[in-house]
């Protein structure tokens, strides 16, 4: 990530106050959701959702890069195969879903996890890929795009974004029983491939990190960028560290993936907040790029 020229200088004092004050609270605390895996706090409520304000997915020819499609690949000495091709695809089983703790976060194909979004993770469909959820036990049905991976978990099939659990009414409940039905409009023109020789994506950290958050281990940090040069990393650093009293620091370590020693410029550690949205916009708004919660 490249740190765009300028920003807004109106901007900068409010963004010290509004980072510091927005990690300074503690965790709320509430198990009424359970459900996802029986761990406790994966959001803190179980949030009002506007269904007429979340974009409905609609399947479309796709262009289908590397990123997140490593095949095999393997999370906790598992080894999982990524199909080639999702046309007739059908499965029933059990979908879990993923909210607050993970929103913020990148996906397999190094997307940001957006909860209010219609998305999804599945273990082997092809990303992206469009599928159709239907809850077997009220009918209800959505349509989600596939960007991560996941659920590594033996009984479930499908992890839905909050929103599409939300919108499947199972939310509260954690789990629900589902059909899962893959889209495909091109039927007969099979999606664009890209050959990526190098891909920049590390889809087993990212399933590895998320092994990490589903059992609370380790920290929340803000990523602001990373950096094959060590120079552009600092400078990044002291300019944030300007902005606040949170640390800034960079954390330098070997990307397998990329074959180089990338500079991650980071911020925190971070308290969980119901605020972090508003943090991250307003580092958008004044030019840094955009940043992503990591756990390490």
């Amino acid at each position: 990530m490249t740190r765009q020229s300028g920003f807004h200088i109106a901007l900068l004092p409010l963004l010290a106050v509004f980072l510091t004050a927005c990690v300074s609270s503690s965790p709320t605390t509430n198990t009424a959701n359970a459900g996802r895996y029986q761990m406790d706090n994966d959001s803190p409520v179980l949030e009002a959702i506007d269904f007429s304000r979340v974009e409905e997915v609609v399947p479309k020819e796709i262009i289908r890069t590397a990123a997140g499609n490593k095949s095999p690949y393997s999370v906790n000495g598992r080894s999982y195969t990524v199909m080639d091709s999702e046309v007739g695809y059908q499965e029933t089983g059990m979908a879990s879903w993923y909210g607050r703790k993970f929103h913020g976060h990148l996906t397999s194909n190094g997307e940001i996890y957006d909860m209010f979004q219609y998305s999804a993770a599945h273990k082997s469909l092809p990303i992206p890929s469009f599928a159709r959820v239907t809850n077997l036990s009220n009918g209800k049905s959505v349509v989600v795009r596939v960007n991560d991976r996941g659920p590594f978990h033996e009984s479930r099939i499908i992890d839905l974004s909050y929103a599409a659990a939300a919108r499947l009414d199972y939310a509260a409940n954690g789990t629900a029983r589902v059909r899962v039905e893959s889209l495909t409009p091109w039927l007969n023109t099979p999606p664009i491939l890209v050959d990526e020789s190098a891909d920049p994506i590390d889809q087993e950290a990212i399933a590895a990190e998320r092994q990490r958050i589903e059992a609370d281990q380790g920290e929340e940090f803000l990523q602001v960028g990373a950096f094959s040069n060590r120079d552009s990393a600092e400078n990044l650093r002291d300019s944030i560290a300007a902005l606040t009293r949170l640390p800034a620091f960079i954390r330098s370590e070997l990307n397998e993936s990329a074959g180089q020693v990338l500079h991650r410029v980071r911020l925190g550690p971070l308290n969980e907040t119901m605020a972090l949205d508003e943090v991250m916009q307003l580092i958008i708004d004044a030019g840094f790029g955009t940043p992503f919660r990591v756990r390490q």
